[in-house]
């Protein structure tokens, strides 16, 4: 099934690189290649996350490749996004800052930028960065300057800075939702176009014997109109009594593992497979359902910020499960460890390295400096309970609604779904993590929503509301 899948809608420009016969200089040190969806779930794709959890693989979608991936290296059951949103999430994979910390905590389209509330809304959220900071030292600017080659294509959604100030050689701009053309749904051509400008830089690297960082980052096509003629006669040819946005969201997701598979066999012609560190992860959660979680794309549920990670390269173990948790600021130390970068880290990264539970079978533990993990989403959104905060301990989730003041608190080993609040049960453990969340925020000077003074409690309540379809620009 793998190789006529892969085979499907496949460019004439892409099979001629394929066809390359390696060059003979290899670098010595490993390259990456990091690949970073958009909005898919924890349960999206046909990998089962949690070899424990049978509904943490898709019952619908097939992605051959990347279960290839999982096959040939590690899948971690427990890896979280920074942010229920695409552009924090983002500014910390590319940073190892948190949200909370660069203040760049919600979208920089829409109403994001100047809080999004009126007067149904309770709270005022923070103004938030919209552009990723001259001040930081992204990774590619740190690999850069250890001699490798960088290159970013697809979306970048961090401001409107051009990448080249942040460390990359190699780019397609400052793009946004609309791609470099600017349009509604930048699929599948754009899916394809940055797959062939990845084989092309790779390329001309293992010519001069470089080593390299290439980030390949997808836009959303997640609905009609963003998947090929091939691959939504494909997805009808399986059966089933999919709905037409059922059938487009699959076809969508068959396209982007159809592409995916082309970049691995490129790695393959290329002779760089061995020391080869490829990588794939997603910004957020679905938009849709994300059983057994709860929630989605928006929310501090589980379901919004539990997602696929999967990586193979030199010292992994293949079709190894992972259960320690892992979080989206881990990346950043992970690659300068492996890539074996000299020069001392920048301050304030929240993540660990995770190369000691990449070469020992997935056990052990990873140090990071703290040990909760917080997800700061000081605005509304697609979560009725409004802004919140978030800390992971252990098995327990706390989370901080700021518009009641309430705590919720859950055990997420036994109740994925969070339907069981255990805060009055629990009382001083609720306490307890929540002086840690507020020690946390002080410390990284996190920004927190205020009281609305045009609050109109006649007003329909956020729980009422549908925040992304009234007058607001819709954005990922």
């Amino acid at each position: 099934m793998t190789n006529s899948l892969t085979a499907l809608a496949i460019p004439i420009g892409l099979l001629a690189n394929l066809a390359l016969a390696a060059p003979p200089a290899q670098a010595t040190r490993p390259n990456f290649v990091f690949v970073l969806g958009e909005g898919h779930g924890w349960s999206s794709t046909s990998v089962r996350m949690d070899d424990a959890v049978p509904e943490s693989a898709s019952a619908v979608t097939r992605t051959p490749n990347l279960e290839r991936l999982a096959q040939e290296g590690i899948r971690f059951a427990n890896f979280y996004a920074p942010s229920p949103r695409c552009t924090p999430s983002r500014a910390t994979f590319f940073t190892g800052l948190s949200p909370a910390r660069l203040h760049m905590t919600f979208v920089g389209e829409g109403a994001g930028d100047s809080g999004g509330a009126d007067a149904s809304c309770k709270l005022l959220p923070p103004r938030c960065v919209l552009e990723l900071p001259e001040s930081t030292t992204p990774l590619a600017e740190l690999l850069k300057r250890a001699g490798y080659a960088t290159a970013h294509f697809g979306k970048w959604h961090v401001g409107k800075v051009s990448p080249a100030t942040h460390g990359f050689d190699e780019s397609d701009g400052a793009t946004s939702n609309g791609g470099p053309d600017n349009v509604a749904n930048p699929h599948p051509k754009q899916l394809y176009g940055m797959t062939q400008r990845g084989i092309d830089f790779m390329t001309r690297q293992v010519q001069a014997g470089r080593p390299f960082y290439l980030q390949l980052s997808h836009y959303a096509s997640r609905k009609g109109g963003d998947a090929s003629p091939e691959a939504i006669a494909a997805v009808k040819s399986w059966g089933g009594n999919l709905s037409e946005q059922a059938l487009a969201q699959t076809a969508a997701d068959l396209d982007l593992d159809i592409a995916f598979g082309i970049l691995l066999q490129a790695i393959e012609k290329l002779a760089i497979d061995s020391h080869t560190y490829v990588l794939f992860t997603t910004d957020h959660g679905s938009p849709g359902r994300n059983p057994p979680l709860s929630g989605g794309k928006g929310t501090v549920s589980e379901g919004g910020l539990r997602v696929p990670f999967i990586i193979r390269g030199p010292g992994i173990q293949p079709s190894t499960c992972c259960h320690v948790r892992a979080v989206g600021a881990d990346l950043f130390p992970t690659i300068a460890d492996l890539a074996r970068v000299s020069e001392p880290l920048p301050e304030g990264l929240e993540g660990g390295s995770l190369v000691s539970v990449l070469t020992h079978g997935g056990q052990g533990a990873v140090r990071r400096p703290r040990e909760e993990f917080v997800v700061h989403f000081p605005h509304y959104d697609m979560d009725a309970i409004g802004p919140a905060s978030v800390l992971l301990l252990g098995d327990l989730k706390l989370v901080r609604v700021y518009e009641t003041g309430t705590l919720r608190l859950f055990d997420i080993a036994q109740d994925p779904g969070e339907r069981r609040d255990l805060a009055a049960e629990l009382p001083d453990k609720a306490r307890e993590l929540d002086r840690r969340l507020t020690q946390y925020l002080t410390a990284v000077d996190a920004q927190l929503p205020a009281p609305n003074p045009k609050f109109d409690p006649g007003q329909p309540t956020p729980a009422t509301r549908d925040y992304m379809g009234k007058g607001r620009k819709k954005s990922r």
